[in-house]
């Protein structure tokens, strides 16, 4: 009788033995493991496997479904690679570039000479897509060497990924097959495309979109939110990144190389300094404007943004003043609470919208405020005298995340106020077909701040991010569209900078924690970026807010 190697099963809570070599899916159907959804994987020691992985040591095991993020990651990446072998399927000379995350669903371009993406092709592309589905193709991995992946990747006109993985220094790599189409994916992938019931594809712009499940009720698909300002963004970026030539990793980091980081930081900060600039002339163009309201994600940058461009508002002769909406809290014993009875400092209930709006409406009379203070540590309001009192060319800024929320100006004339959304929208690609969330921007951003502003560990921020995320949900990206101006703050360069910030508080986070998975998913998200010096960061650079060094105060 072969050698046998314990096993410990969470979703049954037992532990048994196998022969080695036994794989996932093996112990899966002998246990007859059941999820309310199709298990897509699980997590063996807190990490990432596919069904297909063979245990040859003793494991901690926790099969997932869709409802699990990797699970939801892992459908996302398989769908895509479904698309591609449709388009492939039907019209083998045209290349797929799925673009950025927008409206519930992802974006994606047709690209070829003459190429007209219209209904009829949509059609045609989601019509071969149900066949796959049906005809339940494995998605097979197989290790290869990384200079016959790059051979693979030139023969099939994917540059980016040549262009990348040549910059490589491993020896070996994996890739995927489906049917007859070869291609690499940064994580994994369901067993098959029986998996792949739920997608939908849609018209949009001068492409399409590719419509994904709910994550929580993924046989439904996530509905569509008409995004057109967003969008509008995200193209604008895109415009930025072929100005810089760091459209993906693989261009950066060849910029890099050649010594020429410094340079690609001082065109990014140009970039965004001419922008700011750009809005304090526009708002200055709108005479009737005295209340500019900042919302934004966590991590965004909002703080700098309003910082600078109170500045520029001073250059275009304006007379800007600042109001923080932190001091509007109520006194911590009216304070809501959330649906488990903590305190729910994320509601926009947890602000006096009264004395808000009245402050403002006086201020704009040109009568003299006495503006209120909070005291986090004693949960209360007081006031230390401190008054406030416009002029004619004055304008007040308000920053916080529910400046865009219609509720918490409701008093004031709309004439009056101009609307601002900032966000990191990350435009720069791992490669054509596999996007950067915006979300790891900002959460990378987030994991150096807490940790030099706040003492918090990576693992108590991973903790938190679930929790930050609903908040963000709920309270700030149903109002994102309300803006008369959207901010992109990422920075083409800032990835290769955060790296070396990033990576040693990562790999602080042990495996025995539940957080390691997405510990180890971002380090090796960062791995594919050259290290790129930040001597060249200037100080008013909203980066700096996260980085330290920054000439503003916080």
């Amino acid at each position: 009788m072969g050698k046998r190697i314990e096993i410990k099963i969470k979703n049954n809570d037992i532990i048994t033995e196998y022969p080695l070599g036994t794989s996932l899916q093996e112990i899966m159907h002998d246990q007859k493991i059941e999820t309310k959804y199709p298990i897509v994987g699980a997590m063996v020691n807190n990490e990432l496997e596919e069904l297909s992985y063979e245990i040859f040591k003793s494991k901690t095991i926790k099969f997932i479904d869709i409802t699990h993020q990797d699970g939801m990651r892992m459908y996302i990446r398989s769908l895509s690679f479904m698309l591609m072998k449709a388009i492939k399927d039907l019209y083998p000379n045209v290349q797929l570039r799925i673009e950025h995350s927008v409206s519930n669903g992802y974006f994606c371009e047709l690209i070829g000479e003459g190429f007209i993406t219209d209904l009829n092709v949509i059609s045609d592309i989601e019509s071969r897509m149900r066949e796959i589905v049906e005809e339940d193709i494995p998605f097979i991995r197989r290790d290869i060497l990384n200079k016959d992946a790059i051979n693979i990747f030139k023969k099939n006109n994917y540059h980016e990924k040549a262009r990348l993985f040549s910059q490589s220094t491993s020896l070996y790599t994996s890739i995927y097959t489906l049917g007859n189409l070869n291609d690499y994916f940064y994580g994994y992938l369901v067993p098959s495309t029986g998996y792949l019931k739920v997608f939908d594809l849609v018209q949009m712009y001068n492409g399409m979109l590719l419509r994904i499940p709910e994550r929580k009720k993924p046989n439904h698909l996530r509905p569509i939110v008409l995004q057109d300002k967003m969008f509008d963004v995200f193209r604008e970026h895109q415009r930025w990144a072929h100005i810089l030539n760091a459209k993906d990793i693989g261009l950066v980091n060849e910029q890099v190389i050649a010594g020429y980081g410094g340079e690609l930081i001082k065109l990014a900060e140009a970039l965004h300094e001419k922008k700011i600039a750009q809005l304090a002339e526009l708002i200055k163009s709108r005479e009737n404007v005295k209340l500019i309201l900042v919302s934004g994600p966590s991590s965004s940058g909002k703080t700098t943004f309003s910082k600078r461009l109170d500045i520029q508002l001073k250059v275009a002769g304006m007379h800007p003043v600042q109001i923080s909406l932190d001091n509007y809290f109520v006194d911590r014993d009216k304070t809501p609470l959330d649906e488990n009875g903590d305190y729910d400092f994320e509601s926009i209930d947890a602000l006096d919208l009264e004395t808000f709006n009245q402050n403002i409406i006086d201020l704009n009379e040109g009568k003299t405020v006495e503006i209120p203070k909070f005291s986090f540590e004693t949960g209360n309001r007081f006031f230390d005298g401190s008054t406030l009192k416009i002029h004619k060319g004055t304008i007040i800024i308000v920053e916080g995340i529910h400046a865009l929320n219609p509720k918490l100006s409701e008093r004031i004339d709309d004439a009056l106020k101009f609307k601002i959304y900032v966000s990191a929208l990350t435009q720069i690609g791992i490669d054509g077909h596999n996007r950067i969330p915006t979300t790891d921007n900002r959460l990378l951003r987030r994991i150096i701040r807490d940790h030099k502003y706040r003492g918090y560990s990576a693992l108590d921020t991973l903790k938190r991010w679930s929790s930050v995320r609903r908040g963000e949900e709920k309270n700030i990206f149903p109002y994102q569209e309300n803006a008369d101006v959207m901010f992109n703050s990422a920075l083409l360069y800032e990835l290769g900078v955060i790296k070396k910030h990033a990576e040693p508080l990562l790999k602080e986070i042990w495996q025995t924690e539940p957080e390691y998975a997405e510990a180890a998913r971002l380090l090796k998200f960062l791995s594919y970026f050259k290290d790129i010096p930040e001597k060249e960061i200037p100080p008013t650079s909203i980066l700096r807010e996260f980085l330290s060094d920054s000439s503003f105060h916080y």
